[in-house]
C-alpha cells in the first residue's frame, strides 16, 4: 500500500491539493487554482505539466475577456484521485 502511494505522482502535496480542488468542481481557470493553492504562475504550470502528461487533466486555452487557460479533470483524474484518497484512508485507518 505504501509503495503505491510513493509512486504515484499525486504523493506531491501540491499536485493532490490541484486534484482535490478540482475534483469538487470538474474543471478550474488557472488564475483560480493558483489563488486557492497561493502558488506562483511557474510553479503552478510545471505540476499542471506532470498532470497533463499523466492523462489526469487536459489544459484548454478558452477566451472570455482575454485568453485563459482551463483546467478540465479527465476520467482517469478522476478515478486516480479517488484511489489515491482511498489508499490513504485505509492506511490511516491501520494506525
Amino acid at each position: 500500500m505504501i509503495k503505491e502511494l510513493t509512486k504515484s505522482v499525486l504523493r506531491n502535496p501540491i499536485r493532490l491539493g490541484i486534484m482535490i480542488y478540482l475534483l469538487t468542481r470538474e474543471k478550474a481557470l488557472f488564475k483560480e487554482i493558483q489563488n486557492v493553492l497561493e502558488l506562483t504562475p511557474g510553479n503552478l504550470d510545471s505540476h499542471l505539466k506532470i498532470l497533463e502528461k499523466e492523462g489526469l487533466i487536459k489544459l484548454k486555452k478558452v477566451i472570455a475577456d482575454r485568453p485563459r487557460t482551463l483546467i478540465v479533470l479527465t476520467d482517469k483524474g478522476i478515478k486516480e484521485t479517488k484511489r489515491y484518497l482511498k489508499l490513504l484512508e485505509d492506511l490511516i485507518k491501520l494506525q
